[in-house]
């Protein structure tokens, strides 16, 4: 019988998920610290294709935005974001642009190393464009996209980064090492009775300051067009926003992968369900499915009417997509 601050056998989902890593790559570093940068998995080129194809969908809000003069962005008429700088709405996530960054080769082939299969599912995930200086930077959100109940290797997260990621740029800011510690945390400083169902758990400053004793430290990730970027969902991390010194529109797609042979078939239907909504999901590619609100809202709470039921530009609807987006068996 466990003990009250233990966890009980029936709250606890254990993992079987194992890095395929024969050593000697970023791998390591993954495994090691939590996060990795996996260099050039597209040329720069092409990274700025899909840039453009980002700027070009936000544009069509506003054509008098000009993302080469700052003195527009305050005045444009944007499409509304998350407070975490992401786009999900205005079926952003179908356009044909998400589609093809998604189904790059090296992109998967990465994936495919970490879990050693090719056989992957994909987030129906967001489409990040933080223009500089535009308003006050939002503080940290330390938090795990893991829920506390879930123990060892479940998901790793990705970001396909298409603009630079330096030190005053916009990037993601991890916790280094916090996700060999923060199993140990919530078995010591939490009780099961608070853990929520959901994979998603924010860290206050006194919680914080747990890791800090222990030698974890902020790092801001810094990546160049066409690296992806890799983290554990048990490692601590939040968007960094760009210092008042960057000039540098952040653009990132997120992009998840995991074996499809993990998917429940309950999973599956809801994934096909808001495939065929147009809708975006959470990180997580085979379970977790849940559809993110459809319609973007004003500031008053009321739909925004340019609300858009399918992307500007629908992509072609390949066997890889299917497979990928889990409407095809493999």
């Amino acid at each position: 019988m466990p003990s009250a601050d233990q966890p009980s056998a029936s709250t606890i989902e254990e993992s079987s998920f194992k890095i395929q890593n024969p050593g000697g790559d970023w791998r390591d570093e993954l495994e090691k610290k939590g996060y990795t940068v996996v260099r050039g998995v597209l040329t720069r080129e092409r990274a700025k294709y899909y840039q453009d194809q980002a700027f070009r969908w936000l544009k069509s809000f506003d054509s008098t935005l000009d993302l080469d003069d700052p003195a527009t962005w305050a005045k444009a008429d944007l499409p509304w974001q998350t407070d975490k700088n992401t786009y999900e709405h205005y079926s952003v996530v179908h356009e044909k642009f998400m589609w093809e960054a998604r189904q790059e080769p090296k992109l998967i082939e990465a994936f495919a190393q970490l879990w050693g299969t090719d056989e992957l599912l994909v987030s129906f995930d967001s489409v990040n464009i933080t223009l500089p200086n535009l308003k006050e930077a939002r503080k940290p959100w330390p938090h795990v996209d893991q829920a506390p109940r879930k123990r060892g290797l479940h998901c790793i997260q990705g970001i396909l980064n298409l603009s630079e990621a330096g030190p005053d740029d916009g990037t993601l800011c991890v916790m280094d090492g916090s996700s060999a510690l923060v199993e140990q945390f919530f078995d010591e400083e939490t009780s099961p009775a608070d853990w929520e169902m959901r994979d998603n758990r924010y860290f206050d400053a006194a919680e914080m300051e747990w890791f800090a004793a222990r030698g974890v430290r902020p790092v801001r990730v810094q990546a160049s067009p066409g690296d992806l970027i890799l983290w554990d969902s048990r490692c601590i991390h939040w968007g960094g926003e760009p210092t008042e010194k960057s000039s540098v529109i952040r653009t990132v797609i997120y992009a998840a992968y995991a074996p499809a042979a993990l998917a429940s078939p309950a999973a599956l239907a809801e994934k096909q369900r808001i495939f065929a909504s147009h809708g975006s999901t959470t990180h997580w590619p085979h379970t977790n499915i849940k559809l993110r609100e459809l319609v973007a809202r004003q500031p008053d709470g009321t739909p925004d009417p340019r609300h858009r039921t399918q992307p500007l530009e629908p992509a072609e609807h390949t066997d890889k997509l299917l497979k990928l987006a889990g409407i095809k068996a493999y």
